[in-house]
């Protein structure tokens, strides 16, 4: 797996800029929205759980669980973008993940930040 496989946020030229800061330098904020999240839930495949617990004897990185987890959080941030595009938003200002276990089959995802709309100044 290459460094492709562990990375995530926005691509360019998407439409809607989403950052982890409270405003955007030469920007204004004109409208609040308000917030928006995007969730996912993900059960770990009996396979990963195995290697994993094999790999937690031995030390190391869990190769298997870090790319289920980068996969998901991209999932949530596209569901958040998507969501602030439906309400009129041209961005997300503090922007966060929030990971937490579900029920012990699963991991949640949420990415959650405040919808806004920006202009150049």
């Amino acid at each position: 797996m290459g460094i492709e496989d562990y990375g995530g946020g926005q691509g360019p030229g998407s439409d809607v800029l989403v950052v982890t800061t409270n405003d955007v330098p030469g920007h204004r904020v004109d409208q609040v929205i308000g917030e928006v999240f995007g969730l996912t839930v993900r059960s770990r495949h009996l396979g990963s759980q195995i290697g994993a617990g094999l790999k937690s004897m031995v030390g190391g990185e869990l190769k298997g669980l870090t790319k289920t987890l980068v996969e998901t959080r991209n999932q949530a941030m596209e569901r958040l973008v998507e969501q602030a595009r439906s309400r009129g938003a041209n961005a997300v200002l503090a922007f966060r993940f929030d990971v937490t276990e579900a029920a012990d089959v699963g991991t949640e995802v949420c990415a959650y930040g405040t919808a806004v709309v920006i202009t150049r100044v």
